[in-house]
């Protein structure tokens, strides 16, 4: 065990969910509305933040900010440039 009480591979399978979960460069404008795409990026990254010791309160706004799109309250708001 870690000396934060995690499992040792779990820092970077927490890393790894999150890398493979984020929505890049090249597939931004595809997957961008997607509220479950989004939700999950989010919450894989507030797990990433709470199992590496991150600030409570970034935890929080990442869970919070997924539940915005599980409930279907946030909308991406479009590219201002197009």
């Amino acid at each position: 065990m870690s000396p934060t009480n995690w499992p040792d591979q779990a820092i970077e399978q927490a890393r790894d969910l999150h890398q493979n979960l984020s929505i890049g460069d090249r597939d931004w404008h595809k997957l961008k509305s997607n509220a479950d795409r989004r939700s999950a990026e989010l919450l894989a990254a507030a797990l990433s933040q709470l199992v590496q010791n991150g600030r409570r309160e970034d935890v929080e706004a990442l869970i919070q900010q997924a539940l915005g799109w599980i409930k279907r309250e946030l909308k991406d708001p479009g590219c201002p440039h197009h």
